[in-house]
């Protein structure tokens, strides 16, 4: 194992969790977007984004375990990547409103799958997630710092 492996796992992290907090931040302005592309000549809504994050690297934990126990030195703590910026497939939001440009025949505009509770929610969640992956960050910083020193 490398004295540098928690950098790299956290620095991953952090860059996964920044693009979810970009990607949320995309759903909230776009809550209320009702034209986004043509489809069959009619207007779609803005579909909410969601991000699929999975490690790097997919070993059993027994495995891991066993090679940590034996002195390999690679194959486990690689850190995470984002797979997927994936489309939400719950339904639009039907919404009374005849005044509205882009209302059909009986004046229901079709509104983005957008929840703002949920996306508050998940903003929250990549924050904390943000947060602890820079105190890991920060501890593998000073224990770095501490085990220079001792040469000193």
């Amino acid at each position: 194992m490398r004295l540098t492996n928690g950098f790299d796992i956290s620095s991953s992290a952090l860059t996964a969790q920044r693009l979810r907090m970009d990607v949320i931040s995309s759903n909230i302005a776009n809550a209320d977007t009702t034209r986004t592309k043509m489809v069959n000549g009619k207007w779609v809504p803005y579909t909410r984004k969601i991000v699929t994050i999975e490690p790097k690297e997919q070993a059993p934990f027994s495995s891991v375990l066993q090679g940590a126990m034996n002195g390999a030195s690679g194959g486990f703590g690689e850190g995470v990547k984002v797979t997927k910026i994936g489309e939400d497939s719950a339904p639009f939001k039907q919404v009374y409103n005849p005044t509205h440009p882009d209302a059909d025949e009986n004046g229901f505009v079709m509104m983005p799958n957008v929840d703002i509770l949920k996306e508050m929610v998940d903003m929250i969640s990549a924050t904390r997630s943000y947060e602890a992956n820079v105190t890991a960050l920060n501890a593998s910083k000073a224990f770095v710092t501490k085990a220079l020193e001792i040469g000193k």
